[in-house]
C-alpha cells in the first residue's frame, strides 16, 4: 500500500472541502480530497442547483399559463420532462466542470482521492488502496437523505431529493402522474410545488400540525395558501403507518386524529431530512466524538474531540448554532483550514445567517422567530404585515405573502426578518446586513429604498410599529 503526505487531508469534496483546500493552498500547504461518489458534493451534483434549475423551468411553464395581467392570453407549453432532466445534467457537468474539476487540473497544491476513505488513526485516512497521511485532518463529508422507519418501506421503490442527481441509478427520468411526498420542510416543499406545475397531483403528508414548523406561523400559513391554491393536497398532522405496493404504484396508510386513511399515488418521495455521513468512516477508530444524533461535535474554532482533527459543513449540524447549508460549510471550510494549518484561532459566528425557501414566492428568513427570541430571555415585540402593503407587489400583480419583523422592545434593535414573497431571498440580504451591524428599526425607516422594489417590504413593516401603514401614500414616512 502507498502512502502520501499532505499538510491537510480532508475527507469529502463538496463545497466545504474545497474552501479548506483552496484556503490550504493559498496559505503555501498541501491538501488533498477523498470522494466516494462524484467531485462537487451534494450541492453541485443532486441539491442546490439542479433543484433550482427546474424550480425555474417549473415556474415559467405555470406562469405561462396562468398570467397575472389582464389582456395575456395564458398558454400551455409544450413539454418534454426527459430534455428538462437532460438540460438540467448539462447544468450540472458545466458548473463542476469549471468550479471543482479545473480547480484540481490547474492546482499543484490540491489533489482528489476517489473511493470509500476512513480514518485509521488520527492522522492517516485509508482511501483506495492509499494510505493518506496529514498533519491535520477535516471531515467535511456532509449529510444524506434521511431513511425514518416507515413499515414496508424498505420493500417499496421510493424517491429522495437525490432523484435530482446525475448520471446515477435514482436519477428520475419518468415524470409520474401522482406522488405522494412525506415531510413538510424546505424539500419537501420546493419539490411538491416543482412536480405540481409540471402537472403531477401532488399530496404532501406532514406529521406536525403544520408545514415549516420551524418557521413563523405567519409564514407556514402564507406558503400552505400557495400550494393549497395551486392544486398540492396538504395534509397535516399525519402519522405515516406503513407503506405497500398497491395497484403499479405505492399506498400510504395514515393516521389523523386517529383515524386511518390512505394515500395513493404512482411514486412515493421522502423528504424528511437528512443524516450526516459520519458512520464507516473510522471516526470511533480516530477518537472523534459524536453527538446524540450522530453528528460530529466541535468547539467554536471547528476542532473535534481530538486536537488535529476539524470538522465543518452539514456533518456538524447545527453544533455550532449554524446551520446545514452550502454557504454556511464553504465559510466555515475556510475557517477551519486557517485555524488548522496557520493557528489563527478564528472562531465561527452564525449569529446572522439568511437562509431561503425556493418555492414561488421565496420564504426567506433572518435571525430569530418570535418563540425564539422570547425563550432567549428577550422581552420584544413584534408586526407582521401582508404584500399587498408593498407597492411593487401591486404594480407586478403578485401580492401573495408577508413580512414580520421581530424588535427588541426596549432598543428597538431588529432580533428577526420573516418574509414571503416575490425575490424574499434577494431582499433578505439587506435585513442580514443590517442586523450583523446591529441596525434598529429606525435604521430600516430612515433608509430611503428604491421605489416601487420589493426590499421597501422591510421599510413598511419597520414603519408599521408606528403608523398604520395601510393609509400611507408611496415613499412617505
Amino acid at each position: 500500500m502507498t502512502e502520501q503526505q499532505f499538510d491537510l487531508v480532508i475527507l469529502g469534496s463538496g463545497s466545504t472541502a474545497f474552501a479548506a483546500a483552496l484556503k490550504a493552498a493559498e496559505l503555501g500547504k498541501t491538501a488533498v480530497m477523498t470522494e466516494s461518489r462524484t467531485v462537487g458534493g451534494t450541492c453541485v451534483n443532486r441539491g442546490s442547483l439542479p433543484s433550482k434549475n427546474l424550480i425555474e423551468a417549473a415556474r415559467i411553464y405555470w406562469e405561462a399559463q396562468h398570467p397575472r395581467f389582464p389582456g395575456l392570453g395564458g398558454k400551455k407549453l409544450d413539454l418534454d420532462f426527459k430534455e428538462l432532466i437532460r438540460g438540467k445534467d448539462e447544468v450540472i457537468h458545466d458548473y463542476r466542470g469549471r468550479k471543482y474539476e479545473a480547480i484540481l487540473s490547474d492546482s499543484d497544491k490540491i489533489k482528489i482521492v476517489e473511493g470509500h476513505a476512513a480514518l485509521v488513526d488520527p492522522h492517516t485516512v485509508q482511501a483506495n488502496g492509499t494510505r493518506l497521511v496529514g498533519q491535520q485532518v477535516l471531515v467535511a463529508t456532509g449529510s444524506r437523505p434521511t431513511t425514518p422507519e416507515i413499515l414496508g418501506l424498505a420493500d417499496v421503490p421510493y424517491l429522495t431529493s437525490e432523484l435530482l442527481t446525475s448520471g446515477e441509478p435514482m436519477e428520475l427520468w419518468e415524470q409520474p402522474r401522482s406522488l405522494v411526498i412525506v415531510g413538510g420542510g424546505y424539500i419537501a416543499l420546493e419539490l411538491a410545488q416543482l412536480f405540481q406545475r409540471l402537472g403531477t397531483q401532488v399530496t404532501l403528508l406532514e406529521r406536525s400540525e403544520r408545514i415549516l414548523k420551524n418557521y413563523e406561523p405567519e409564514v407556514s400559513i402564507a406558503v400552505r395558501d400557495v400550494l393549497t391554491a395551486e392544486g398540492v393536497d396538504i395534509r397535516s398532522n399525519v402519522r405515516v403507518k406503513g407503506v405497500r405496493r398497491k395497484d403499479g404504484g405505492v399506498a400510504v396508510v395514515t393516521d389523523t386524529d386517529d383515524r386511518d386513511g390512505v394515500a395513493r399515488a404512482e411514486r412515493l418521495l421522502v423528504a424528511t431530512g437528512r443524516t450526516p455521513n459520519t458512520d464507516s468512516i473510522g471516526l470511533d477508530t480516530a477518537g472523534v466524538a459524536l453527538d446524540e444524533r450522530g453528528f460530529v461535535m466541535v468547539d467554536e474554532h471547528l476542532r473535534t474531540s481530538v486536537s488535529n482533527i476539524w470538522a465543518a459543513g452539514d456533518v456538524i449540524g447545527t453544533n455550532t448554532a449554524g446551520q446545514m447549508a452550502t454557504p454556511v460549510g464553504a465559510h466555515d471550510g475556510n475557517i477551519a483550514a486557517s485555524n488548522a494549518l496557520a493557528n489563527e484561532g478564528r472562531k465561527v459566528d452564525h449569529a446572522v445567517i439568511a437562509r431561503t425557501i425556493f418555492t414561488d414566492p421565496q420564504v426567506a428568513v433572518v435571525g430569530l422567530t418570535d418563540a425564539e427570541a422570547n425563550a432567549r430571555g428577550f422581552a420584544c415585540t413584534c408586526n407582521t404585515i401582508p404584500m399587498h402593503y408593498v407597492p411593487r407587489a401591486g404594480a407586478i400583480r403578485d401580492e401573495r405573502g408577508i413580512i414580520k419583523m421581530v424588535l427588541e422592545r426596549d432598543s428597538g434593535k431588529v432580533l428577526g426578518v420573516s418574509m414571503v414573497g416575490r425575490d424574499a431571498g434577494e431582499v433578505i440580504h439587506e435585513a442580514a446586513m443590517g442586523m450583523r451591524f446591529g441596525a434598529t428599526v429606525h435604521d430600516f425607516i430612515d433608509m430611503i429604498h428604491v421605489y416601487p422594489t420589493m426590499a421597501e417590504a422591510l421599510k413598511i413593516v419597520a414603519l408599521s410599529f408606528f403608523k398604520d401603514v395601510e393609509k400611507m401614500s408611496c415613499c412617505a414616512e
